[in-house]
């Protein structure tokens, strides 16, 4: 993309939006996003990279960025990272979220009573988004920093929020590529399908070993008031010591721990 994109003006004509403007916004926003738990230190040249812009664009987006506490330099390395300011900017989104409030007492409960990581998922449209987490005591535990995101159809979490979406969105959403599922030959999306029916059935998503062979999942949707899908509970562990046994545990506590928080909610279990 042209440095062109970097010079603004309010108006281009007749009170139409710049769409220079709204580009060096996106530009901005595509670079914010290039950080993840996986990659929280980036230079100049990766993020250009990831992003297809010059460097010297990439270079003044993260000024831009920096003067705002967007993002910040890593005092050791001199690579950036997400800076604190973006705290005081999802702050009153997280603080407003009510089933984040609702759920955060009963995934601590549910952290003590099976010794695993717990969190609160959201959907945003085509990816489970964490919110809210209690991180296990064990020395060994898998975790699921707020922010994580996952669109892999395989995914505890995703399989909740695809069953309630409905077969026809989810097989769309999947042979779109806004969600993934690793064999998205016929076959396999119709007994993808077929589980998802079972999920709804249920209540309950199991991820045992397919999205990671060391981790297991197992998410239990979370209803509101009316009725509607609110987030779901999700509880991760390391595959090495869940049992089938421990496994049915897991499962029969974290459907109750997304039924308690529920009702917190106003609404009713099983909605």
């Amino acid at each position: 993309m042209s440095d062109a994109a970097d010079t603004t003006s309010p108006r281009t004509h007749a009170g139409a939006p710049d769409a220079r403007g709204a580009s060096v916004i996106l530009n901005a926003i595509q670079v914010m996003r290039c950080f993840s738990v996986e990659t929280p230190l980036l230079g100049v040249t990766e993020i250009a990279t990831r992003v297809g812009l010059h460097k010297s664009t990439v270079s003044r987006i993260l000024a831009t960025l920096e003067q705002e506490d967007l993002v910040e330099r890593d005092s050791s390395t001199r690579r950036f990272k997400l800076g604190l300011g973006l705290i005081a900017v999802t702050g009153p989104l997280l603080a407003d979220l009510d089933v984040r409030r609702a759920a955060y007492p009963v995934l601590q409960d549910l952290t003590e009573r099976t010794g695993e990581t717990t969190a609160l998922m959201v959907w945003n449209g085509n990816q489970s988004v964490c919110v809210e987490q209690i991180v296990s005591p064990q020395q060994v535990k898998h975790t699921t920093p707020l922010g994580t995101r996952y669109n892999t159809a395989l995914s505890s979490s995703v399989q909740i929020f695809l069953a309630q979406a409905g077969i026809d969105a989810a097989r769309r959403m999947i042979s779109e590529g806004a969600v993934i599922l690793p064999d998205s030959t016929p076959a396999a999306l119709d007994a993808y399908t077929d589980r998802l029916k079972d999920v709804s059935g249920h209540g309950v998503a199991v991820n045992y070993g397919e999205t990671s062979a060391e981790e297991v999942g197992v998410a239990a949707p979370v209803f509101d008031h009316r009725g509607d899908l609110a987030a779901c509970v999700m509880l991760a562990a390391p595959r090495f010591r869940i049992s089938e046994e421990v496994l049915s545990t897991l499962t029969k506590a974290c459907k109750r721990a997304a039924s308690e928080v529920t009702v917190r909610l106003g609404g009713q279990p099983g909605a």
